[in-house]
Parts: C-alpha cells; structure tokens; sequence
C-alpha cells in the first residue's frame, strides 16, 4: 500500500498511476474501471449491496429518476443483454457476472414535467454504485458501446418514459492476462487532468 497525503492507503496497483493532491479519501482514487473478470457468479447480496449504494444518491427534488434492469450469467436474459454490448465490449463483458443497463426517468413524478438534470442525477447513483463496488474489489466498468437503438424493446423499458444512460459491467478481479491481447496494455488505472484544467474561479477561462 502507499501512503497519501491523507494518512489512508491507494491500493499498490492505482499508487503507481495516481497521485492525489488534495486531501481525500482514498477509495474516491482507488476506484477505477478494470475489464478482466473471472466469469465467475456474483453473490446476490453483493449486487444489491451495489444498488443499496445507489439508491441513497441525491436528486431533485427527490425524484430519484434512476433505474436498473439486470442481468446475472444464470439467468435466462444474460444472453439478450450481452448481445446488447458492440463486438468490442462482448469480448471482455462476457466474462462478467453481472450485467446492468441504466435508464433514467425523463419526468418528475410530483407534476409531470421534464426532469432536466435526470442524467445528472442518474450520474450520482451510478458513482455510488461504482463506489461500492470499488470498496468490495469488484470490477465496475461502464459503457457506452451497446445498441442504444434495441435496448428499450429488448428489456422493456417504455421508451417515452425512460432515457437510456449506460451498460454496467460487474465481476469478480481477474489477471489481466485473462483479456484478449489489444486490451491487455490497456488494463491500468488512467490519471486524471490537473484542478486547474477543470476548475475556474469567477468565471470560465
């Protein structure tokens, strides 16, 4: 483990890639998004522990406009869903033991009119969900390369009602040896762009 400026631990495999300036929590750099998985099941308890995580997320005015439909690889839809994934992430996702499409309700329940920071909220359930599953040393990678086209009639969901947001994959930690050899060198912790890339003070430069 190394040491922060915060006195907690980065895990050895993100230390080497990530050096946090300001004090914060380490599980906030330790999360990342690994894509080798072991194919193995994944305990029930474990996954709704994930969205547990994400159900306390905040919202306006508290609509809560999230929504998850899942798959496990024992179930009947595992293959609907992973036929839903682009060639690219069929090829590693199917070795997840779960996978999670996130739709976001497009209205707000108290007066039906159009929930406008539904994504942005949707993002803050999703990041405890990832958040969770950091802390139990899952592998939580999202994506945006599925059929955005087919996902609603082929899981259900009303289209007019619900936006799609994302494909989650969640697994079990593999070697990433396991992966196929264009995504082997790839399978590390990214850095992130310094504050003042990111940050304006007044007013935007």
């Amino acid at each position: 483990m190394s040491q922060t400026n915060t006195g907690h631990n980065l895990d050895d495999e993100v230390a080497e890639y990530r050096d946090p300036v300001h004090n914060v929590d380490p599980l906030f750099v330790n999360r990342w998004s690994p894509r080798a998985m072991t194919g193995d099941s994944l305990a029930e308890d474990a996954l709704h522990s994930l969205f547990e995580a994400a159900r306390w997320a905040p919202s306006a005015f508290n609509n809560q406009h999230w929504r998850f439909v899942y798959a496990t690889r024992e179930d009947d839809e595992w293959d609907s869903f992973l036929d839903l994934l682009n060639d690219a992430n069929r090829s590693w996702a199917r070795d997840a033991g779960a996978l999670i499409a996130v739709f976001s309700k497009v209205t707000l329940d108290h007066n039906g009119e159009a929930a406008v920071t539904r994504s942005f909220d949707t993002g803050a359930a999703w990041q405890n969900l990832a958040l969770e599953g950091a802390r139990r040393d899952l592998a939580v990678h999202p994506m945006a390369g599925f059929d955005w086209d087919r996902i609603h009639d082929t899981l259900g969901v009303p289209e007019d009602e619900f936006d799609a947001e994302a494909m989650v994959a969640v697994g079990e930690r593999a070697d990433p040896e396991t992966l196929p050899d264009d995504l082997k060198e790839r399978e590390e912790p990214s850095n992130r762009k310094p504050l003042d890339e990111i940050v304006f003070s007044g007013r935007f430069e």
